[in-house]
């Protein structure tokens, strides 16, 4: 195992954290321009802003924990990195596409169906690095 600090998945929490100031800073823009303290008002932006931003506080934390939990037990760099791009892009993807509509539409089934495969795919690499398999 490897006790160095995870400056691997530091570059993609960084990233990820961007991305949820920016959904967070919609939401209260929101707030404040339809006067709405709690719940989404009935106003749809608001609505749409909520969302994007509860799905990134479901998916990107349990995902960056088993990035971390990865990078310590020695998975390698590269698997890393294409599973951290693999996680900013499925966010991101989400994230433009509840902004757009809370329906069903390509882009957020892309993101949503990424990371189940990101959540699996990394804890896949944990067990393998934890079985001696690199």
């Amino acid at each position: 195992m490897t006790t160095a600090f995870p400056l691997v998945t530091a570059i993609y929490a960084a990233l990820l954290g961007l991305l949820g100031a920016v959904l967070t800073a919609r939401v209260i823009i929101n707030r404040v321009r339809g006067r709405v303290d709690a719940g989404d008002g009935g106003i749809a932006a608001l609505a749409q802003a909520i969302r994007a931003h509860c799905n990134f506080v479901e998916q990107a934390p349990l995902a960056l924990l088993l990035l971390v939990v990865a990078e310590g037990v020695g998975v390698r760099p590269l698997v890393l990195n294409v599973l951290g791009v693999a996680l900013v892009a499925a966010r991101l993807a989400s994230a433009i596409a509840l902004s757009r509509s809370l329906g069903q539409s390509p882009l957020r089934q892309f993101g949503g169906g990424f990371a189940i495969l990101i959540l699996a795919a990394t804890s896949i690499a944990i067990l393998l690095a934890l079985a001696g398999v690199r």
